[in-house]
């Protein structure tokens, strides 16, 4: 093991080439999730607990909280990759379909599911209670602003199903229809 004293150099001489990806803004850690924003996407409530501007644009973290039947109705995909750790309850992810077998996973407490970029998948609530999951998306700003966008459009209203093909579509999501038959 290396000791911090055998450095042939003091570590106060030491120079970066690189900045930190990160404002100094993030320097106000933890996050306080009382206070975070909360956006509604449907019945589905997220909590932001690091925004990517935050992050340099690496990251959108949130909390998500999903009532009995709440996720996403289609299938859809997207470029960001996302990982999801489940606090609380549990989560069914639906991947693949559309030219590859398709999966149903139950996710519980203490589980992590991490999809690649264009993965095919959504997530649902089966069960009777909340599920609680903390997710990171990365890169950060095409979910952020579309889950920002598709929450305005939800406080203005019900929005129709040609204003949510337009917000997934200005932000890369593209929603590939209903959950396929799982063998």
């Amino acid at each position: 093991m290396l000791d911090v004293l055998d450095l042939p150099v003091a570590v106060s001489d030491l120079t970066f080439d690189k900045q930190p990806v990160y404002p100094s803004i993030m320097d106000k850690l933890p996050v306080d999730s009382d206070t975070s924003k909360r956006l509604m996407l449907g019945t589905d409530e997220l909590t932001v607990l690091a925004t990517s501007g935050e992050t340099g644009g690496a990251l959108f973290a949130v909390e998500i909280r999903m009532p009995p039947g709440g996720g996403p109705p289609v299938m859809h995909r997207h470029e960001p990759g996302e990982v999801y750790y489940v606090i609380e309850g549990e989560f069914i992810f639906y991947t693949g379909g559309f030219g590859t077998p398709a999966e149903r996973m139950a996710v519980g407490v203490g589980q992590t599911v991490a999809l690649a970029g264009g993965t095919p998948h959504t997530i649902r609530n089966e069960s009777d209670a909340d599920a609680v999951a903390f997710v990171v998306h990365a890169p950060g700003a095409p979910m952020e602003s579309f889950s920002r966008d598709a929450a305005a459009q939800a406080a203005d209203g019900n929005p129709g199903m040609d204003a949510v093909l337009a917000i997934a579509q200005r932000h890369g999501i593209e929603l590939l229809g209903e959950i396929p038959a799982v063998n």
